[in-house]
């Protein structure tokens, strides 16, 4: 593939963790509010902000938005302590195939940066050796969708056009912010929750078994 930049989603797409992140998400909800959240709803806001999700689940409740991201990102580090969250198969590989090839990658995500960091650091993953760059949804205007982050993700890597940029992940929310970035590429991969024909149903251009796959693209 001609492409410069790699921009792939954490969760489900480079990092195997379980679902943890959602099940923190609903377990944080409930407590607040409650009532049990549906897992049709949990899977609506699969890759999103999870400030923006936990807004929304909250759905008029009187919990403050940010009292309950706390108390989840509090179950969410307890979940990973317990569990710890490791590379994908085949990821780390394909992520320095890529780069041996002077592809950068970075990868985006839903979560602050903290998580995210905190990710980074129990899979001893670094910036300017595993990865090129990371980024947030703190970081941009708004979350996926919206294609903000890669944006800076082009930003970060000096990525000029986005006719030489794959974007990656797990969700319909992933293909959707491809998409609306104009990504010559737009794969989504079948390590996370949603299934070929939920992602199929999306405007894509691959769908591939896993990130580790990505090498083997055709140009």
């Amino acid at each position: 593939m001609t492409i410069d930049l790699v921009a792939l989603d954490m969760a489900g797409t480079t990092v195997q963790e379980g679902g943890a992140v959602y099940r923190a998400l609903a377990d944080a909800v409930t407590a607040a509010s409650g009532a049990l959240v549906p897992a049709a709803a949990i899977h609506r806001w699969m890759g999103a902000d999870k400030r923006e999700a936990i807004a929304a689940l909250l759905a008029g409740a009187p919990a403050e938005v940010d009292t309950v991201f706390d108390d989840f990102r509090t179950r969410l580090a307890a979940a990973y302590e317990a569990d710890p969250p490791t590379a994908l198969p085949g990821v780390e590989a394909a992520l320095a195939e890529l780069r041996a090839h002077g592809t950068k990658v970075a990868l985006t995500t839903g979560f602050s940066r903290d998580i995210a960091e905190d990710l980074l650091t129990r899979l001893d993953w670094k910036i300017g050796d595993t990865i090129d760059a990371l980024i947030t949804v703190d970081e941009v205007a708004a979350g996926r969708p919206a294609p903000y982050m890669i944006f800076r993700a082009m930003e970060a890597t000096g990525t000029h056009t986005t006719n030489t940029v794959l974007t990656a992940g797990d969700t319909v929310l992933d293909l959707r912010a491809g998409t609306n970035a104009g990504a010559r590429y737009v794969v989504g991969v079948l390590t996370g929750s949603q299934d070929a024909e939920t992602l199929g149903r999306e405007r894509h251009t691959h769908l591939l078994p896993s990130v580790a796959d990505i090498p083997l693209l055709p140009g």
